[in-house]
């Protein structure tokens, strides 16, 4: 082996080794999850139509993972995030909608970002199961056709789904 090949593999190996000791030393954290272990719950202001359960990060805060499930026919009407929001499919089949684009249906393995302040609207059309990621806090601001933002119960009462709340 050349000597600048074994410096560069001494450099590689004293890079992840740090990271592997890490690793070895947090058995408190599954490397990963399954659907089947995860809790899924309603969020305040989305439809009741869907649930979520936060894989990685804290929505309300920064950065974060959510896996999302959504009925058949479950609407979240035309609005917008602060943050960019980045959808990936893992099931089902999902028509997104943004203003000034063709809409397009998305299935298993389909993916679509929705940059920040963009409006947009997303359908279940079959029974959807998508990861959503957020580049920042995450934040729902529903509008009505002229772009005025509303309230989610007026949103959702016209595209007949209900509001979740937070529990009491």
């Amino acid at each position: 082996m050349s000597s600048q090949r074994l410096a560069k593999t001494l450099v590689g190996l004293c890079l992840l080794l740090p990271l592997a000791s890490a690793f070895a030393q947090d058995n408190s954290k599954a490397a990963g999850q399954n659907v089947s272990e995860m809790k899924f719950a309603a969020f305040p202001g989305m439809p009741t139509c869907s649930s979520g359960a936060v894989v990685s990060g804290d929505p309300a805060k920064g950065p974060s993972i959510i896996l999302a499930k959504m009925k058949p026919g479950c609407v979240f009407p035309w609005h917008w995030h602060t943050p960019s929001e980045h959808l990936m499919v893992v099931s089902g089949a999902v028509r997104l909608e943004m203003k000034d684009a063709v809409p397009k249906t998305l299935g298993a393995g389909g993916f679509a970002v929705m940059p920040a302040h963009h409006v947009h609207n997303a359908r279940c059309a079959k029974a959807c199961l998508l990861y959503i990621y957020s580049d920042a806090a995450f934040d729902m601001h529903y509008v009505d056709d002229q772009g005025k933002e509303i309230s989610p119960d007026e949103a959702l009462k016209k595209v007949k789904e209900t509001a979740a709340h937070a529990p009491k």
